[in-house]
């Protein structure tokens, strides 16, 4: 009984703790990064075909993720969602909340120093459950490599039928990459420490009157001026 009451003592004392200088500028670093990374992407018009991004609810990006990330048990990539903003996904993109992606070893970056994901979340079931706990791509949310370049246009009906399609980029090269058996989950340290409260990712995302940081509009701004409208049809979505 003494033990159990001083483990409780122990975990109040460690949510109380404020938060390290070091670990809050690492937090800005991820949304400047996040900022920084999609530009680049977005830049590039044969990489993500506009028809899809105007179909997303979501963006989720996670800069230089290494490839220690995915090994099992061990760490894992750190990024950034943005949400189209309001109860159906119709608003201007909203207020960045902070994620963490665990997983298995991606066997094709295996070699390869830091790679750049950049998830787009197709419809509000993925959504919405991205907002609630933790997610497994492929089983508690349908995935698919995205397809890229303005010749996947004409097929973008059929990979509509994915909640969330994953890509990466390595070394300059940006394709479709498989996330299956990964899991995506709200990063709510990370969260605390931004926001300066604990905030759950849906009040983040869906409106709770918390101001976008600076080191997030960036991030933010090019969503925005990329893809002004959602364009999706909600109710085949839902």
């Amino acid at each position: 009984m003494v033990k159990r009451i001083e483990m409780l003592l122990l975990s109040v004392l460690l949510l109380a703790a404020p938060a390290l200088p070091q670990d809050i500028e690492k937090d800005q670093e991820r949304l400047t990064n996040a900022g920084t990374v999609l530009k680049e992407i977005l830049d590039v018009p044969e990489d993500i075909p506009q028809a899809l991004l105007d179909k997303a609810e979501c963006v989720i990006v996670f800069p230089s993720v290494v490839e220690a990330a995915f090994v099992v048990g061990g760490q894992y990539g750190r990024g950034v969602m943005v949400c189209r903003s309001g109860k159906d996904f119709t608003g201007a993109w909203g207020t960045p909340a902070m994620y963490a992606l665990e997983g298995a070893s991606v066997g094709f970056q295996l070699g390869v120093q830091a790679t750049d994901l950049v998830l787009m979340v197709m419809n509000q079931r993925g959504a919405d459950s991205l907002m609630e706990s933790k997610v497994k791509l492929g089983a508690d949310a349908s995935v698919a490599a995205g397809p890229k370049g303005r010749q996947a246009e004409a097929a973008t009906d059929a990979y509509l039928r994915a909640e969330i399609l994953t890509y990466s980029r390595s070394r300059g090269l940006f394709a479709g990459v498989s996330l299956e058996g990964s899991t995506v989950r709200p990063d709510d340290d990370a969260n605390m420490r931004v926001y300066g409260r604990a905030v759950s990712a849906r009040n983040i995302v869906q409106g709770s009157g918390l101001s976008i940081p600076e080191s997030g509009r960036p991030l933010v701004s090019r969503l925005q001026a990329a893809s002004p409208h959602n364009l999706s049809d909600q109710q085949a979505t839902k």
